[in-house]
Parts: structure tokens; C-alpha cells; sequence
């Protein structure tokens, strides 16, 4: 699958501002800082679609983008400590008014840090996934921050810490572009079911 032209739609902050898709979406989700922003970006060949930052918490809105055949939101990230409770509420919510329109998610992709194990957040976003039976792949992001032996057994790790067989997490690296292909493939799967 190639993607041609990518290019930035909305932010949405609440429920009445979020897009009726009109083709496949996907959705990225993970806690702050995990490389939703860099993922985006390296999916769409460009280096400033999706703003990236070192500070966590930058992603407040639910931000769409068209990519010709699909649809890509981007969640704001969870489980940020350095935020009000009353913002990590609001993002609770968004998040929650997001998932209730289920029938128009394609597919989700949960990005975890391939370093660390998941959080209480992720399982329970996991959790929340399996329940409301939303098609979802794991992807092990800043692949390049390890070994090849490391990363290896880091992807083992982050697949049983979430009950998945290692082929139900891609790798990836958004510094290297490692993992990118499996990603794209994955996405021409799922647009193939719809």
C-alpha cells in the first residue's frame, strides 16, 4: 500500500465537533508521549503533518487527517501525571464520546513504549477494547532506543504483558522508519475488510 497525500482536516474538543467518516477510520491511541504524533508522520512520509513534542500531553483534541483511503484520528494520550485531574477527566470524556461511535472505528492502533512494560492505563484501554469488540494491533513504538537482542525480547515481553501472540504487535521506529512496511500492510488488510 503507498501512501500519495496526506493532509491535516480538524480538531475536534467535543463529541458534536467529531467527523461522520465517510471512508474507513483508524484510530491512534496510547498515554502521552508514546510517538502517536511521530507515527502519523512517518505513516504520511512528512515530518510536520502531526505536531510532535518532548513535553507529554500536547495532543488535547481529537485530531483527523484525510489519507486518501482512510480516515486517521489521533486521541489525545492518557495516564499523563502532570495535568489537572479536571483535564485528565475532560480527556476521559473525549476519549469515552470517541469509543461510543464504535461502529465507524475500522481498526485502532495502541501504541505502548517498546522499553516499558504497560501501564494501568493501557490494560485497561485493552481491556475496554476486547470488550466493546474493537478491532485493534498493538505497535511497539522507539524500536530504535534498543538492541536488536533488547528489542527482541522487549516485544515478547510487551505482547504477553498484553495476553497477544508477537504477531499481533508491530514494531516500529520513527527516527529509523523500522517497522513502517508491517504498519502499512496491516492498514491494507483492514481496508480490505471494509
Amino acid at each position: 500500500m503507498r501512501i500519495e497525500q496526506v493532509k491535516f482536516l480538524t480538531s475536534a474538543a467535543t463529541e458534536r465537533q467529531f467527523l461522520k467518516p465517510d471512508k474507513p477510520m483508524l484510530a491512534v491511541c496510547g498515554r502521552s508521549n508514546v510517538g502517536k504524533s511521530t507515527l502519523i508522520n512517518l505513516l504520511a512520509g512528512q515530518k510536520r503533518l502531526a505536531k510532535t513534542s518532548a513535553a507529554p500531553g500536547r495532543t488535547r483534541l481529537v485530531n483527523y487527517f484525510d489519507f486518501g483511503p482512510f480516515l486517521l484520528a489521533d486521541l489525545p494520550g492518557y495516564g499523563y501525571a502532570a495535568v489537572s485531574k479536571e483535564e485528565k477527566a475532560k480527556w476521559g470524556r473525549t476519549l469515552d464520546a470517541f469509543f461510543a461511535h464504535k461502529e465507524e472505528i475500522a481498526h485502532v492502533f495502541l501504541l505502548s513504549d517498546i522499553r516499558r512494560d504497560p501501564s494501568e492505563d493501557d490494560m485497561q484501554m485493552v481491556t475496554f477494547l476486547n470488550y466493546h469488540i474493537i478491532p485493534f494491533t498493538v505497535v511497539a513504538t522507539k524500536t530504535d532506543k534498543l538492541s536488536r537482542m533488547k528489542g527482541k525480547e522487549r516485544m515478547r515481553a510487551v505482547a504477553n504483558a498484553y495476553g497477544l501472540g508477537e504477531d499481533n504487535v508491530i514494531a516500529v521506529s520513527g527516527t529509523t522508519g523500522a517497522g513502517k512496511d508491517e504498519l502499512l500492510q496491516k492498514i491494507a488488510s483492514v481496508l480490505s475488510l471494509h
